[in-house]
């Protein structure tokens, strides 16, 4: 590919990123702004629809940050993109709703491996291939959450197309059918419900780069659904420090 070669949604060519190989993605491109305020030296590059990006650096080295969007097909498009130039590891950043009750508001859920209920990946590989993180920045990330001292868990994660087929499964004629798969993905230890995840996993397996993601739970349905106390927490910034942190570790490695 050509160094001038502009990619068509995300409005980057290589030269934007100046050598650049780890890019933090948050789905909104209202996040893009507060997490680039973390890193040293930032400015920002381009938005074009969906996508908003800055460069930064971290540790002396360049790092991109830009919003994937809501879903899979915005998410793969810019994991495809983003590829083309040379981000090599991709590390998401997003909220989520927790499903297991022990997943409280506040928490955070790093992300193993994903449910595949979703339309995206499946125009990429049969859905029996696996939706799963890359472990080197899987481990990153708990140490760095380990270091910082939040609350945390790993494992899997369900990810939908619908948000209201999620909340609202008895208004939808399929309600039936979104009704049993909850309850079976609940049975098998979900831990929270998200949208982009296992499109992120199934294009960077694909592609043969790395990424890993680290959701905020915002509240837990399943804790309402039983009369328990249900709080609400929208701050992003734990998972913020803890994906810096985490990438601030994967460069020191390299070096």
């Amino acid at each position: 590919m050509e160094n001038n070669e502009v990619m068509y949604h995300i409005g980057l060519k290589k030269e934007d990123i100046k050598g650049a190989k780890y890019a933090i993605l948050p789905g909104d491109p209202g996040r893009v702004q507060k997490i680039a305020e973390q890193l040293e030296e930032a400015t920002f590059l381009i938005a074009n629809r969906e996508y908003t990006s800055y460069l930064g650096k971290i540790k002396e080295e360049n790092v991109l940050v830009i919003s994937t969007g809501m879903g899979g097909p915005s998410t793969a498009i810019c994991v495809e993109e983003l590829a083309q130039i040379g981000i090599q590891n991709f590390i998401r950043i997003g909220t989520s709703g927790g499903m297991q009750l022990e997943v409280n508001a506040g928490d955070l859920v790093i992300a193993q491996a994903a449910i595949r209920q979703e339309g995206t990946s499946k125009e990429y590989v049969p859905v029996e291939y696996p939706a799963v993180a890359d472990i080197d920045l899987v481990n990153a990330l708990r140490e760095a959450a380990n270091e910082l001292g939040y609350q945390f868990h790993t494992g899997v994660v369900h990810c939908k197309d619908s948000f209201y087929g999620q909340h609202h499964p008895e208004k939808m004629p399929i309600g039936y059918e979104l009704e049993e798969k909850w309850n079976a993905w609940m049975k098998a230890g979900a831990l929270c419900s998200e949208m982009e995840t296992a499109s992120l996993y199934i294009v960077s397996s694909y592609l043969r780069v790395k990424a890993a993601a680290i959701l905020s739970v915002i509240w837990n349905q399943e804790q309402k659904k039983r009369g328990l106390e249900v709080n609400t927490n929208f701050d992003t910034e734990k998972e913020i420090k803890v994906a810096i942190k985490a990438i601030e570790k994967l460069i020191l490695n390299e070096r």
